[in-house]
């Protein structure tokens, strides 16, 4: 919660695969705010208050998930909310004529952006969320103690540069909004 709210403001890319990881881990103790207020959350030292501010948040968004059926996959509308705002601001960028660094970055990972999605990636998704997941799955391997292949870190290098100019773009029109 602490650390969402600091990614939020900082980096809105990283705040994204931070909440898809949170939204996994509050699958894996099955929606069980106990058993993440017993097993999971002692494990970063927060004193009374920021335990109390811990389980609330965990518990509301186990309820979001729970209301809203993502309990098995899927992202709590506040994410989704937030990954089409991506989407939204990254077309902007890619039709702003003063945006040609920006264009210049997407069309560089344009090509693993393809064959992200010609793998398996959701179609049905957009690029940006494509580009999310993929972040957010090499994320998952690395915790896993598993390599990824040279061909991977390749492809995922132009996908992290194009989704930090995004961040960093997008925070700026938010900050001057």
């Amino acid at each position: 919660m602490l650390v969402a709210k600091k990614l939020r403001r900082q980096n809105v890319t990283a705040y994204v695969v931070y909440m898809f990881q949170v939204e996994d881990i509050i699958r894996a103790y099955n929606l069980d705010v106990d058993r993440i207020a017993a097993e999971y959350l002692p494990r970063f030292g927060y004193d009374a208050d920021q335990m109390k501010e811990a389980v609330e948040w965990y518990a509301g968004l186990a309820r979001m998930m729970r209301e809203e059926g993502c309990t098995e996959t899927g992202h709590v509308q506040v994410v989704r909310n937030t990954i089409l705002l991506l989407a939204d601001r990254h077309q902007e960028l890619l039709r702003d004529p003063k945006q040609p660094f920006y264009s210049a970055a997407y069309y560089k990972a344009l090509p693993s952006i393809v064959e992200l999605r010609a793998h398996g990636a959701d179609r049905e998704k957009g690029e940006i969320e494509n580009c999310l997941d993929a972040i957010y799955g090499a994320a998952v391997l690395r915790m896993q103690g598993r390599e990824l292949s040279a061909e991977t870190q390749t492809a995922l290098q132009p996908i992290t540069h194009l989704l930090e100019m995004l961040a960093q773009l997008y925070n700026e029109q938010d900050t001057n909004s």
